[in-house]
């Protein structure tokens, strides 16, 4: 079924910067598809989104799970025809945001992390990819984080030096290696693919404490997902700004 406005799949949209990117890019005259692991949480965010004006449609979508890439795909196929913009949202941060001993961290956290921080996504990707080509010109968005940033572990004078969470930023680390080898894949293409650091924002992930409000750290995302024919691919961003890796 054809549709004239571009199509966006948000993962993990139901709440937080997920649904806040879904709000921008509903303002901006897209259509928004709010994937979320739980129906009743997914469909209220997609109401809501709607009682703005905003043409959402909820979709099932908990990104460890290969059978709902497979409907998603199903899904994009037989509403749209095609799927303009995917940005893989959906995260978890096990070892939370205290220093902690890389040494202690267990086997377990690890591979929870980084199912559903890197497997997920590369995985999703690639099931959404024959979609994504039918585009026009395509945008793959990864929301990934300055803690995924190699450059500036290893500085002792960067503001991240003493932050260290092994499995999240790994895992973030192996998902900005993903962007730049996608990017290259796809060199020859009009699809960009980006990797976007949010900033420290206060969602349930960022608490409180965060010094960014969650309609701010909606922008880069939704920036990336918008970028014209002109714009960057392969790259690390943040507001605008390239983030060393």
């Amino acid at each position: 079924m054809a549709n004239e406005k571009k199509v966006a799949l948000i993962t993990g949209a139901n709440k937080g910067l997920g649904l806040e990117m879904a709000r921008q890019l509903g303002q901006a005259g897209l259509t928004v598809v709010v994937g979320a692991r739980d129906p009743q949480k997914g469909e209220a965010a997609a109401e809501a989104l709607r009682k703005q004006g905003i043409d959402a449609r909820f979709l099932k979508l908990d990104v460890t799970n290969r059978h709902d890439h497979a409907a998603a795909a199903r899904f994009v196929e037989q509403n749209f025809g095609r799927l303009d913009i995917l940005i893989n949202n959906a995260g978890i941060a096990l070892d939370g945001f205290n220093s902690g001993a890389p040494s202690t961290t267990t086997d377990e956290v690890i591979q929870q992390t980084f199912d559903t921080n890197f497997f997920a996504p590369v995985a999703l990707t690639r099931t959404l990819l024959p979609l994504l080509k039918k585009s026009e010109a395509a945008r793959i968005v990864n929301m990934s984080s300055i803690l995924g940033s190699l450059t500036l572990h290893s500085d002792p004078s960067s503001p991240i030096y003493d932050f260290k969470h092994l499995s999240y930023d790994t895992s973030k680390a192996a998902l900005n290696l993903f962007t730049i080898q996608l990017a290259y894949e796809l060199k020859d293409t009009k699809i960009k693919v980006n990797s976007a650091h949010p900033g420290w924002v206060k969602t349930d992930m960022g608490t409180n404490a965060a010094p960014m409000e969650i309609p701010e750290g909606g922008k880069t995302g939704v920036f990336l997902a918008l970028l014209g024919e002109d714009g960057p691919t392969g790259g690390f961003f943040h507001l605008g700004k390239r983030v060393p890796w």
